[in-house]
């Protein structure tokens, strides 16, 4: 069988959010899943993520901590296919590969081509096949007590989103005097920044607003720590005289 060639890409964007600049570094895995044999597809993607775990792991012990670039994956947006009923064992295998490597926010891409009665049914189902699968993906702190309503409110609502459902566009217009990026049909449009229509909105927020600093200590805390405690006991014995 036919075999493609999975990519590994990066692109680093400045972005503001409230005043605040952040550099954000985009990693794109391009071609994975799309061959007919998907054997060992994951292979670079994983690769990846160990090089930069041990390259953190070499400079933290060669360097000032100040000085170190963390090029740590913090959070992989794991893309399920709209089509189908549930996650394929493709997706299953692979999750279950990450899970100690990074933090996993599952995604239906391409929402827009189901109603959302039939989105409600694939969200609860795929929720129900990561417990079943025992499959670890990131999981939002519990609110605390003196948090404010309007960040309970928040928080609830991106728990209930999870996997979230997203369309994307580059298109634009004008809607109700307002600029929006759409996908346009011949029956309307889907707002692509629209609650009702997408969960960008929430995705991006947990992102970047609320839950970033988050996964950067999960990843360093949990999977970081775990991987360096793995790469400790690898040592071979000559090594310890």
């Amino acid at each position: 069988m036919m075999k493609r060639t999975v990519g590994i890409t990066r692109k680093t964007v400045d972005i503001e959010e409230k005043g605040v600049r952040l550099k954000l570094t985009i990693v794109d895995t391009p071609g994975f899943g799309d061959a007919l044999d998907c054997t060992d597809s994951s292979y670079p993607i994983v690769d990846y993520l160990h090089q930069q775990m041990e390259q953190y792991r070499m400079d933290e012990v060669g360097m000032p901590r100040t000085q170190i670039k963390d090029s740590r994956v913090h959070c992989c947006l794991y893309f399920i296919s709209p089509y189908g009923h549930g996650l394929k064992p493709l997706d299953v295998a692979f999750m279950k590969e990450l899970q100690a490597k990074v933090n996993i926010v599952p995604v239906i891409g391409k929402a827009d081509c189901l109603t959302k009665a039939e989105l409600l049914r694939k969200k609860e189902r795929i929720r129900k096949e990561i417990e079943f699968h025992k499959i670890k993906i990131f999981q939002f702190s519990d609110c605390d007590s003196d948090d404010d309503i309007e960040w309970t409110r928040q928080d609830h609502e991106m728990k209930n989103s999870i996997p979230f459902a997203v369309v994307g566009s580059n298109m634009q217009l004008r809607v109700d005097g307002r600029t929006v990026r759409v996908r346009a049909y011949p029956w309307g449009v889907v707002e692509v920044e629209n609650p009702d229509h997408s969960d960008l909105v929430h995705l991006r927020t947990m992102l970047v607003r609320t839950h970033m600093q988050d996964l950067r200590e999960k990843t360093h805390d949990n999977l970081y720590e775990q991987f360096r405690i793995r790469r400790m006991n690898m040592r071979s014995p000559s090594a310890a005289f």
